[in-house]
């Protein structure tokens, strides 16, 4: 299997270090695949910035290196405020490249949740399915803090 990973532009600096180690361990969105499956990153970059100018065209050196899914970074949705294009992101990329799109990366940091929570940043259906591939558990998400 062969991804490429998107994170938001707001951490350009980013070494990728959660989403690395997530992807070795298969937690949050990775646990998709199975242990026994090489997974390889073939690209890793931001955005571009609101409103997502590099959306448009990263993508495609992604697919012509191989990514059979896109991950939108964590990044996109644990930051304050959560990224207000990450469906358009998701509906564009499926859409134009016809590819796989999974929202998420590592686990959800436990201190990120807690602020969340308190925020009711996530109290709609499409953050709560956005959510979903990178809540795990409470141990995991202590670790990710």
């Amino acid at each position: 299997m062969k991804i490429g990973i998107i994170i938001c532009d707001r951490y350009k600096t980013c070494a990728g270090g959660k989403c690395f180690r997530a992807l070795e361990n298969r937690e949050g969105a990775f646990d998709i695949y199975s242990q026994n499956e090489p997974v390889e990153v073939v690209g890793y970059t931001t955005c571009g910035g609101c409103p997502g100018g590099n959306i448009e065209y990263a993508p495609a050196e992604m697919i012509k290196n191989g990514a059979e899914a896109i991950h939108l970074a964590t990044g996109l949705v644990v930051g304050y405020p959560p990224c207000p294009y990450i469906a358009h992101f998701k509906q564009f990329l499926e859409e134009k490249y016809l590819v796989k799109v999974v929202v998420g990366t590592h686990p959800i940091p436990q201190k990120y949740l807690i602020t969340h929570q308190k925020m009711g940043t996530w109290n709609t259906a499409e953050w709560l399915e956005f959510t979903k591939p990178t809540l795990s558990n409470e141990a995991v998400r202590l670790s990710y803090n």
